[in-house]
């Protein structure tokens, strides 16, 4: 939503925190995508039922085509990448391996990521 100068991103309390996070990504990507709200009702109907709102900040918080649409593709798309560059999960972690333990880590390792040459042959 946006008010003036600044934009807002209200998402419901009640949500586990991981949806959450989703919901904010994909709004996220909403933004940075510039996608245009369609109209959800006149300004005048929008005085007349919320009249300490601006009919502008109705209409950007009411406007989304919550739909398959592209643009909804699009921001969840944006969002996705935006989840897994800040995510936890996606930082790769490595550790001190012991000398003795050296010879067992080379051999999981190459099970979890095979070189290009085991996926030719």
């Amino acid at each position: 939503m946006s008010a003036n100068d600044r934009d807002f991103i209200v998402v419901e309390n009640r949500l586990a925190p991981v949806h959450q996070h989703q919901v904010m990504l994909h709004e996220l990507g909403h933004f940075i995508c510039d996608h245009e709200t369609t109209p959800v009702m006149t300004p005048e109907a929008s005085r007349l039922l919320l009249p300490s709102l601006d009919p502008e900040l109705v209409r950007r918080v009411l406007g989304r085509d919550h739909s398959n649409s592209e643009a909804e593709q699009e921001a969840e798309y944006v969002g996705s990448i935006i989840g897994r560059r800040i995510s936890t999960w996606a930082i790769e972690r490595t550790w001190d391996i012991p000398p003795e333990a050296e010879e067992l880590v080379a051999r999981l390792s190459a099970l979890e990521k095979p070189t290009q040459r085991d996926r030719s042959e």
